[in-house]
């Protein structure tokens, strides 16, 4: 499971009425499989992780705040599928930020509401444990936005979790930079909460991060209408239950074009 990019202008332009909707389809081709093909002292083997994510991305903006959604699709290691390869998974997430105030002193201050959940068909665990967060978000920009951030404290809750992890805090912080003329893009985001996991039923404590760098086309002179984007998404994770326990760090090939 791969929490996608929330990526910079989500929050900044989410009290701003004059953002634009947007639309973006990505594919990443994941190399968690080249680098962690053996078992180590953990017994952590990654050889069979699926091997391509595509994304769907939106965001748009109104009076009352904004909604982000995306829906990641897992194609799987078809070697080790056999006939069953191709899409293995899907997991998605939508999030809206209820801003009624955006013109008073505290404009910056969004009330967060989130769903997230999926199914997995590679691995056999079934469905990912459904997850509901709420809670404030604190976002601000440069003057020119060509500098965006946001931190926000949730309280989240895992009804459905297997090992009994029902409620828990998440911090979650979303950054994004675009610099040398808007040819590239630096964004990404960091989350830390405490979940209950098949290595620790106990609990742990979990920090998932996924920096993304693109070179975008339509910086280029004479290629304004050119919206591709080329570039890497880094997958950087501790006790995550996606990868096992201990630190990981996964990069991908990235593709991006957006509407």
């Amino acid at each position: 499971m791969t929490r996608k990019l929330i990526i910079a202008l989500t929050l900044v332009l989410a009290t701003s009425l004059a953002a634009k909707a947007q639309t973006s389809v990505q594919l990443f081709y994941d190399f968690g499989k080249h680098l962690y093909h053996k078992s180590g002292p953990q017994g952590n083997n990654l050889s069979s992780r699926y091997y391509l994510t595509s994304t769907v991305e939106h965001f748009s903006a109104d009076r009352w705040g904004s909604t982000f959604l995306f829906t990641d699709v897992y194609y799987g290691n078809t070697a080790r599928l056999g006939a069953a390869g191709g899409s293995v998974g899907a997991y998605w997430e939508i999030g809206r930020d209820f801003n009624f105030w955006q013109d008073s002193k505290v404009g910056w201050l969004s009330a967060h509401l989130e769903y997230n959940g999926g199914l997995d068909t590679f691995s056999g665990a079934g469905t990912y444990s459904d997850a509901w967060l709420i809670g404030p978000r604190y976002s601000g920009h440069s003057e020119d936005f060509s500098k965006t951030w946001s931190v926000g404290l949730y309280y989240k809750t895992m009804p459905r979790n297997a090992f009994g992890s029902r409620h828990s805090v998440q911090l979650t912080g979303v950054w994004g930079l675009n610099f040398c003329k808007n040819m590239l893009s630096f964004s990404g985001f960091v989350d830390v909460w405490h979940e209950n996991t098949w290595f620790n039923p106990d609990g742990n404590i979990t920090v998932l991060a996924e920096p993304q760098l693109w070179f975008n086309f339509n910086s280029l002179e004479g290629a304004e209408g050119v919206n591709l984007s080329v570039g890497t998404e880094v997958e950087l994770s501790y006790n995550f239950v996606g990868c096992g326990p201990g630190f990981y760090c996964i990069p991908t090939l990235a593709l991006k074009w957006t509407f």
